[in-house]
């Protein structure tokens, strides 16, 4: 009997033990939901006009239907859904292009992947273009502290 009890009582702490870890949410990183190795990848395209005019085109043709023309996340196609504004300074400066890249490959939430459908050179001129599109503080105003 001492015995059943034991292993009731072991049984109860793990199962209480087990549901309290499944109940946490996912510790969440700089790099969430980005894996770190695929945020550390540097990006091997210089941000050329020519690089920057390349991924224009592709952000044209599969891009800005949902996040504006413009990248201000404005358009008629996603009125509905949360874009983000990509010509707001702050919303990459915590991103690094890697994270860039891999979002754009996967697709994240409603956006969908690229995937294979472009080549590689080709995203990381997309990853180029995404960053010119963040609005340049004016010159005679000073940057946020």
């Amino acid at each position: 009997m001492r015995h059943l009890a034991a292993a009731l009582t072991l049984f109860l702490c793990i199962s209480f033990f087990s549901a309290a870890q499944e109940t946490r949410p996912a510790p969440k990183t700089a790099y969430y939901p980005v894996p770190v190795k695929a945020a550390r990848e540097p990006n091997p395209v210089k941000p050329t006009p020519e690089s920057i005019a390349q991924g224009k085109k592709i952000y044209s043709y599969d891009c800005a239907s949902c996040h504006g023309v413009t990248g201000d996340g404005k358009s008629d196609v996603a009125k509905d859904l949360k874009m983000p504004d990509l010509t707001d300074p702050a919303r990459l400066k915590d991103r690094t292009d890697g994270e860039i890249f891999y979002i754009l490959k996967t697709g994240h939430g409603d956006m969908p992947p690229e995937g294979d459908r472009v080549k590689t050179e080709q995203l990381w001129d997309l990853v180029n273009y995404v960053r010119s599109l963040a609005r340049k503080p004016a010159a005679d105003q000073k940057p946020p502290s």
